[in-house]
């Protein structure tokens, strides 16, 4: 039996936790992320706001079902608008597809780019005669309708794909490689997509939603990936919330019979891309993305978002008055595409020169031999990259745009490709190309 002071004791406790828990007659107090000195008064005050937007959105929290379908009855169908286009690169707003076939709803056509410079069948890219006729697109792959007859194929209404879209209209030839997806497709998604935003900062913020989705309409998901297994490493430390979809998820909408409208998307084709005379030029497929309005700081979006992934601070690289750091990424024991051995030693040896005589930080590396999070660590600090040409350069897209940042690239004597010299412009980089000692 407890004695009266125990009893006391318990009685305490219970008058004590009452006490503290008691809620006051305000509500809840919640510490929370709104919140701030006022304890839980900012979310209190914003918990009405957010209720509407839920709802607005086609929420659940009074029971009404979500807002999936796109309807316009008796109406007129709502028509596709182009607010971005640069051949291969093309941002709609309502773009339809039924049938596997992409519909852009206009009652003026004149307000269209030409079929053509948006799409292709998505087949490999030979040459030779009639090759690029053969890729040019049908009324299987996309159509100009008007409103009338958008009406009349879709009913009176279509099943909505809501948010920002990126579609890949490529066949796997040029994808599953870390140049081809980082430098071009990746670079140029971003940059068709940034030219919406032409204020974005150093800091890489940017008014635009991230992209919700990537689309493949001519690969499965077993082909896109590279063999350093570094295009999904860019992919997921980008846009870590992205979901992708494949041929597969394109032959079910297909197989529905029945429309579907983007609220958004992006379409990228490299076929159409090198109908373009600048493609030509460059044969660079991002070079009708930079016709396109945009920012200095454009690429910064991506970069930093990469980088502070791989756990660095987006601000380093910056500044011209610190130490350099310089890399030489060395291919010496590829077998192919090399330095002379003692054009390989006679480079290695002036380099430390450089770190003993004046304390520059000198890195000699194989960037198949370091890890995917080594790799872009020592890109985002590097100040001097240099290298004979091939893949390992591409991690020139990680450097910071520093007036001082440079890309130096040995070729074989007569050789040249734009490749890493256009990136680096791209990004503001100083690059120099050298054949021997010139």
């Amino acid at each position: 039996m407890p004695t009266r002071r125990e009893v006391l004791i318990v009685c305490l406790l219970l008058v004590g936790l009452f006490v503290v828990s008691r809620p006051s007659s305000d509500g809840f107090r919640i510490q929370n992320p709104f919140s701030g000195d006022d304890g839980g008064e900012a979310l209190n005050s914003q918990i009405p706001d957010m209720l509407d937007k839920i709802n607005q959105h086609g929420g659940s929290v009074d029971g009404r079902i979500w807002d999936t379908q796109l309807t316009w009855q008796g109406g007129k169908v709502p028509e596709t608008t182009v607010a971005v286009h640069g051949s291969g690169w093309t941002l709609f707003d309502k773009l339809y597809i039924k049938g596997g076939v992409m519909y852009v709803v206009s009652d003026d056509k004149s307000k269209v780019p030409p079929v053509k410079d948006i799409v292709s069948k998505g087949i490999f890219m030979k040459n030779g005669p009639g090759e690029e006729d053969k890729r040019l697109p049908t009324d299987k792959d996309i159509q100009i309708i008007s409103t009338r007859e958008a009406k009349k194929l879709f009913g009176d209404s279509a099943s909505i794909i809501d948010g920002v879209s990126w579609l890949i209209n490529d066949p796997p030839q040029f994808i599953t490689h870390y140049y081809h997806w980082s430098a071009e497709l990746w670079f140029g998604l971003w940059r068709a997509y940034s030219s919406l935003d032409t204020i974005i900062a150093k800091d890489g913020k940017t008014s635009l939603k991230a992209p919700r989705r990537l689309m493949f309409t001519h690969l499965d998901a077993h082909h896109w990936r590279d063999y350093a297994d570094m295009n999904q490493f860019v992919v997921r430390s980008t846009v870590p919330s992205i979901t992708m979809e494949f041929i597969d998820d394109w032959r079910d909408r297909a197989e529905m019979d029945r429309a579907f409208v983007f609220d958004r998307i992006l379409i990228e084709d490299r076929s159409a891309a090198f109908l373009s005379k600048e493609v030509q030029r460059y044969q660079r497929i991002v070079a009708n993305t930079f016709q396109l309005p945009g920012s200095v700081n454009w690429w910064m979006t991506v970069r930093n978002n990469v980088i502070e992934f791989a756990g660095v601070h987006r601000s380093i690289g910056e500044g011209v008055t610190g130490k350099p750091v310089i890399t030489y990424i060395s291919r010496q024991t590829w077998g192919r595409r090399m330095l002379k051995p003692e054009d390989h030693d006679r480079l290695v040896a002036e380099l430390n020169k450089l770190h003993d005589t004046y304390g520059y930080e000198v890195n000699i590396v194989s960037m198949d031999k370091l890890s995917r999070m080594e790799q872009i660590q020592l890109a985002a600090r590097t100040t001097i990259m240099m290298g004979v040409h091939g893949n390992g350069l591409t991690s020139l897209i990680w450097m910071n745009s520093s007036p001082r940042a440079t890309v130096m690239e040995f070729f074989f004597p007569g050789g040249f490709a734009h490749d890493y010299e256009y990136t680096s412009r791209a990004m503001g980089l100083t690059h120099y190309g050298f054949h021997n000692d010139k």
